[in-house]
């Protein structure tokens, strides 16, 4: 992966962000289900804007998908996988937890993740083999080999959930709970997931896994962390769950999660 293409994409994840913090408020309260859907939508579109043709300059044989909630398999080829605004509902909300993330996919690999924090102008980044960073600085996932000292967590990525997925992950924190310090239950799965990579997090895991993950899981797979479907099996970009941990943590927290 050159560090030319490093570079553009982070530029250009850096710009959408700026644009962004132009809209973000604190103090943003929506009156209704209208006025809130367009302001998902509009930042959204904030981003997309600028990231659409500078991600198509950067490398024009990648094809681009805007992703937020896709999931299963891809063609082969490179592929630009896109959530313009991961926890925008938050952002739309004036709360503090968003970002703006990129992923380079090929043959349905991630070979390179941007994930940007606007409000705290932290970019963190990884290129398959090359490490995971943030602010150009070297990141790991923790050392940890307890639970009873690990910080943990979960998400939904999805809107709307089944009454099976809804039980699942309800069992599964009040399991986790008993076994770990501590159990957060937010979104952005993405945010999350960076956060595991720093090793300010120990683990997250997700019952329903969606491709636009790909930028966050590639950050604790060159982290050093462990990331595997809830079978034990390498995770993939079609796996339907994960989970993604300090090493040490892995088999103990698997074990919870399947029992």
């Amino acid at each position: 992966m050159s560090q030319e293409l490093v570079r553009a994409v982070t530029a250009a994840v850096r710009h959408a962000g700026t644009r962004l913090l132009n809209r973000y408020s604190t103090a943003a309260r929506q009156p209704g289900l209208p006025e809130l859907l367009a302001d998902l939508h509009a930042n959204d579109l904030t981003v997309v804007d600028v990231l659409e043709p500078a991600l198509a300059e950067a490398l024009p044989e990648a094809r681009w998908l805007n992703d937020e909630h896709g999931s299963g398999p891809l063609p082969d080829g490179a592929w630009w996988l896109i959530d313009p605004v991961g926890g925008n509902l938050n952002a739309v909300h004036g709360m503090t937890d968003w970002n703006i993330g990129v992923s380079l996919v090929r043959d349905g690999r991630p070979v390179l993740a941007v994930l940007y924090f606007p409000l705290l102008d932290e970019m963190f980044t990884a290129t398959a083999g090359g490490g995971s960073f943030l602010n150009g600085v070297p990141i790991r996932v923790s050392d940890k080999q307890a639970l009873d000292g690990a910080l943990t967590g979960t998400g939904q990525a999805q809107p709307g959930t089944t009454a099976t997925l809804a039980d699942r992950t309800g069992a599964a924190y009040a399991a986790m709970a008993k076994a770990a310090l501590y159990v957060r239950i937010s979104v952005p799965v993405s945010h999350q997931l960076a956060q595991v990579a720093a090793g300010r997090m120990d683990l997250h895991w997700q019952f329903d896994n969606v491709r636009a993950h790909a930028a966050g899981v590639l950050l604790v797979l060159e982290a050093g962390g462990t990331v595997t479907d809830l079978d034990g099996q390498p995770w993939d970009i079609t796996s339907d769950s994960y989970l993604a941990a300090a090493p040490g943590l892995h088999a103990a927290a698997l074990d919870i999660l399947t029992t």
